[in-house]
């Protein structure tokens, strides 16, 4: 299969939250093998807004389900990441579980990740945004390895040995969360 009708069908999987993990990871370990991303030339890419699509992970808090959205957002010009967990649909502004934290680009593919601040976001009222964040205590080193990346679509293999693939919300700004 050549890599683009690799990367078509994984796309079609992610957005339709269905088809069988196997068949998930195939295409993925196969697009890590033809697409490997290269952050030393599109780090660029990285800056957005990402919706968790696919998870190896066993984590509730890692499912991919259609009444939450798991996004994380990237802004590596600035060094500010956050992963966001909100309920899907009309309530989506109203409430959402934070972590913030600091990223720096490492070599081709790693992104470090210090985990800063976490706790509650609420809605915007005004110019601010309602919201309860506590320091988050990091005793360990994270990072992610991001193995293939393009303008639809990252994937990425955790520290702690997760395989994670993303679709970019294009509908969602950076700018309306990351302050």
């Amino acid at each position: 299969m050549t890599p683009s009708l690799a990367r078509s069908e994984l796309l079609s999987l992610l957005r339709s939250g269905s088809g069988p993990a196997d068949r998930v990871r195939e295409l993925i370990v196969q697009l890590e093998r033809d697409q490997p991303a290269n952050l030393e030339q599109e780090a660029g890419l990285l800056r957005g807004v990402w919706q968790l699509g696919w998870s190896s992970s066993s984590q509730p808090y890692l499912a991919v389900a259609p009444w939450l959205e798991n996004l994380q957002l990237l802004d590596p010009d600035r060094g500010r990441g956050m992963n966001l967990l909100r309920p899907a649909g009309p309530l989506a502004p109203l409430a959402a579980i934070a972590v913030q934290a600091a990223i720096a680009v490492e070599g081709p593919q790693r992104v470090r990740v210090t985990f800063e601040r976490g706790g509650w976001l609420g809605p915007r009222v005004g110019e601010r945004r309602l919201q309860l964040l506590r320091g988050v205590r990091q005793g360990f080193p994270a990072w992610l390895d991001i193995t293939v990346l393009d303008q639809e679509l990252r994937v990425c293999r955790g520290n702690a040995g997760t395989l994670f693939a993303l679709l970019r919300r294009q509908d969602l700004s950076l700018e309306s969360w990351m302050d």
